[in-house]
């Protein structure tokens, strides 16, 4: 597939799911104010926008500025990923604009397509099937295979390494969409050409100097198809 503004024949394509094939960034926003409030944590609401495709080390950093221990920790995160699940099944959780006409567009062209995220392995089966997309993807690669692979999470380029591989594509023949920092540092690490469809927070001016492309949604990227 040949892409205006990419020099490379695109043969496979890899997406990260939260905040960019799904409004999961935004739920998860809301789940945090809710499970602060209920909990008393006294948590500023504009906090949880910066930990949007956050490291590992910026979420500890958060923990320890305001939670007073693991336990007070777990309960809050349990309480989060509770909400988020119940509004998953109460039909909140949404495609963002143009994910379904994309994925029907390489679908069609015959292009493999895999998802590389930062989430756990129940959360990203129930989110795909949820939304009916799980079967346009070969596979997914998630925190849970991070684990088991015993390698480091984005922004670090290791599971992009592991998803080319699966691919079996070169890594330049493959095109990446992320709608984060982390992830499109990752991608780039890898040397795997990036779109970026920023969520929540916009992109920097470091991210549009790496970005192979920057788009409001995806709507704006086929276009260039």
């Amino acid at each position: 597939m040949k892409i205006n503004g990419i020099d490379a024949e695109i043969s496979g394509i890899l997406f990260d799911m939260d905040g960019l094939l799904v409004n999961s960034e935004n739920l998860y926003w809301k789940a945090n104010i809710q499970a602060a409030k209920e909990a008393n944590l006294g948590i500023p609401d504009d906090t949880y926008l910066k930990l949007v495709g956050s490291t590992n080390n910026d979420m500890q950093d958060f923990y320890q500025k305001y939670f007073s221990g693991d336990e007070q920790r777990d309960r809050f995160i349990k309480r989060t990923d509770e909400l988020v699940w119940q509004w998953t099944n109460e039909g909140k959780l949404k495609l963002r604009p143009g994910v379904q006409q994309a994925l029907d567009l390489f679908q069609e062209k015959q292009i493999p397509m895999a998802v590389v995220t930062s989430n756990t392995e129940d959360v990203v089966e129930h989110d795909l099937w949820m939304t009916g997309i799980r079967n346009y993807f070969q596979f997914h690669l998630n925190y849970d295979d991070v684990k088991k692979n015993h390698v480091k999470p984005k922004p670090a380029p290791d599971i992009y390494l592991l998803a080319a591989k699966k691919l079996e594509i070169p890594q330049n023949n493959i095109l990446a969409f992320e709608d984060s920092s982390a992830g499109l540092q990752a991608a780039v690490a890898a040397e795997i050409k990036c779109v970026m469809v920023p969520d929540l927070i916009p992109a920097s001016d470091s991210d549009k100097e790496i970005a192979a492309e920057v788009c409001n949604d995806f709507f704006a990227f086929l276009k260039k198809i």
